[in-house]
């Protein structure tokens, strides 16, 4: 992964953000893309009669605003001895992403920001989800896969290659009703025509899926959980939940390697 795309605004969760995409540039020898937008559909309210009306003096402050950050990044990353490019975009933060993203190995996003489950839909690019304050280090001492067989966890699992080959220890965890259920020896295999050792673990289903694999992985001590995202469909999760929803609503998990 040497292209990395990372969401820039000023809420407390940029610092994080920033590190961690600063970390797996360096690790890499990558290019940092750092997107900064102002969407300008915020600032257009319309009426029950169909008329529109645009808050002109908020929307030229905010893009002001915005064009400063640019600045004040832009110098801020000039010390970093780093390639990278710092773009502004006025249109809303998934579309403006996942159009920066078509050329990028990585999208780096705060699991606090809202829009990962969305993005994850939207963009052919995966996502780096960190968390609120802990920046991930590079390379983490130890991955986990979440493994279920589907397209999705296969497109994860192929994404994060690049990421696996230099963490310490690698775990495909798959959750089963009874041993045997469901085995991760496909995904071991594949791994292993990359070079990298992993090891392969059936979990007995201890309540749900999510919270057999989240008690694996942090009991483990697993810092980065590959997995695919919504692999039973966004709106059957928005109405059940699901392994995607819950790994996002649980900001004290580890990082995200995400990929649909």
């Amino acid at each position: 992964m040497r292209s990395i795309l990372v969401h820039a605004d000023r809420s407390p969760s940029m610092t994080a953000r920033l590190e961690t995409a600063l970390a797996l540039v360096r690790a890499n020898r990558g290019h940092l893309t750092v997107l900064i937008d102002t969407p300008i559909s915020r600032y257009i309210a319309l009426d029950p009669m169909g008329g529109s009306y645009i808050a002109s003096t908020a929307m030229q402050q905010a893009v002001e605003d915005d064009r400063k950050q640019v600045e004040t990044m832009e110098a801020r990353l000039a010390g970093e001895d780093i390639p990278f490019r710092v773009i502004h975009s006025e249109a809303d933060p998934v579309e403006a992403l996942a159009a920066a993203s078509r050329l990028t190995d990585v999208i780096i996003i705060s699991r606090s920001s809202g829009i990962a489950g969305e993005l994850a839909l939207a963009a052919r690019t995966p996502l780096l989800v960190v968390s609120e304050t802990t920046q991930l280090a590079f390379p983490p001492a130890k991955a986990c896969v979440a493994w279920d067989g589907g397209n999705e966890a296969a497109m994860a699992l192929r994404s994060a290659v690049p990421l696996l080959a230099a963490c310490g220890t690698v775990e495909v965890l798959t959750a089963v009703e009874k041993p045997g259920g469901a085995p991760p020896g496909a995904a071991v295999r594949y791994l292993a025509k990359h070079d990298i050792a992993a090891e392969p673990r059936e979990l007995p289903r201890r309540g749900s899926t999510e919270e057999t694999l989240a008690a694996a992985v942090r009991d483990g001590g697993g810092q980065l959980l590959v997995m695919g995202a919504y692999g039973r469909g966004r709106m059957r999760e928005f109405l059940f939940g699901g392994v995607t929803r819950y790994f996002l609503d649980h900001d004290q998990g580890p990082a995200l390697l995400m990929a649909h």
